[in-house]
């Protein structure tokens, strides 16, 4: 009994792994039955999603259109037949004489805007928009079970300036671009999904127009505001070794401790360099969406990465694949964005008492600042000293 179900077993197996629509590939394909055209195993292969070498369609073009045919005899498209131009066509291989040139307009038909489809539409939607319900359930529980850090002894009543108003400036023109970009971003790329079936499609196309509208404009805001943060405060977030101690003590989050720090302590700097690396990206790929088909960036980036690392991305790329790489990239990268914004403005607001006072009017309390950026007080103090004593 038992050697009849292990011979069963191995005749499964031998089945399985030499069926010709799990085993064939397209190149031992032999399609002499039908004339070169595609055999039943490749349709097979099509419907399981294999992959199919293409070549027996994607060469066979005809002879050139002087050149004679092997009949010897030409006909109305010279050496080519009618299915010959059509496959030329399906496989982006003849020049087709267009209205208006353009470095887009030659591609009639271009394969990945299909994956690109379903993977904005699904995963990047999906798992994009999961993660932001999920991080801000985690900051509700979070803020239930710490509950709001307070200054230790109450605030001092006195006040020290913490930032100057053109840098409050920088900050909330950066702050509320990115806002009115992340809603209008997520309008345009949700909207179908979850908006018409609310609120209908004639009330979501003037929204969907006007969102559209403000993404493009308001993302010079925000470009502008990126560079003047980064000039004010890229000397004051250089990471040293006073920031591991902070991170070692959790930043007091966690705890009552407070680690010292200067002006910016090692969360501030883990925000900082996040949103200019990542603001950086996205303004890029931001602008090559604003000026379609004019600034290609990623055929070269994954040449550089290909020569580096030893991978094989695709250095080829027909001017929407540029587009469709920068799309998914930019929403990818606005998503990071949004988690991390998300938690600073947790922090900013309802998680740290005194802490909003910092950019709501440049100053904060006295034992605010002394708890949580202790020898950024004390540097000062220190100026202010000597500038009484002179």
């Amino acid at each position: 009994m038992k050697s009849k179900l292990f011979s069963a077993a191995v005749l499964a197996l031998a089945t399985l792994l030499f069926n010709p629509a799990w085993a064939q590939d397209g190149s031992t394909v032999d399609r002499t039955a039908t004339g070169g055209a595609q055999t039943l195993e490749d349709i097979m292969r099509r419907q399981e999603q294999l992959e199919i070498d293409e070549s027996f369609r994607s060469e066979n073009l005809g002879n050139p259109e002087n050149a004679a045919p092997a009949s010897g005899q030409l006909g109305t498209l010279g050496g080519r037949s009618d299915a010959d131009v059509w496959r030329s066509i399906r496989y982006n291989k003849i020049d087709p004489t267009v209205q208006s040139p353009g470095p887009a307009n030659g591609v009639m038909i271009q394969d990945e805007g299909m994956p690109w489809y379903k993977l904005r539409e699904g995963p990047v939607i999906t798992y994009g928009g999961g993660a932001i319900l999920g991080f801000v359930a985690l900051l509700v529980v979070f803020y239930f079970v710490r509950g709001k850090i307070m200054i230790d002894g109450g605030p001092a009543g006195t006040t020290i300036e913490r930032f100057k108003a053109v840098e409050r400036f920088g900050h909330w023109l950066l702050a509320g671009s990115f806002i009115v970009l992340g809603i209008t971003g997520l309008v345009t790329l949700m909207g179908r999904s979850f908006l018409i079936p609310v609120i209908g499609i004639d009330a979501f196309a003037p929204i969907a127009a006007g969102s559209k509208w403000l993404h493009n404009n308001v993302s010079w805001a925000f470009m502008l505001g990126l560079v003047m943060t980064f000039c004010m405060w890229v000397a004051h977030n250089i990471p040293n070794k006073l920031d591991w101690q902070w991170l070692k003590a959790g930043g007091g989050i966690f705890t009552k401790s407070h680690p010292s720090a200067r002006k910016f302590n090692a969360g501030q700097k883990i925000i900082f360099w996040t949103v200019m690396v990542l603001g950086f990206s996205v303004s890029l790929s931001g602008l090559s969406l604003l000026f379609p088909f004019q600034l290609p960036m990623f055929a070269d980036t994954f040449g550089v990465i290909n020569s580096v690392l030893g991978t094989s991305f695709p250095t080829d790329l027909a001017p929407h694949e540029e587009m469709q790489y920068a799309n998914i990239w930019h929403s990818i990268v606005a998503f990071v964005m949004m988690l991390a914004i998300i938690a600073h403005i947790y922090i900013g607001s309802v998680g740290m008492e005194g802490a909003f006072d910092a950019m709501g009017n440049g100053h904060v309390d006295v034992e605010w600042a002394r708890q949580h950026h202790d020898l950024w007080v004390a540097e000062v103090e220190a100026k202010e000293g000597k500038g009484e004593s002179s």
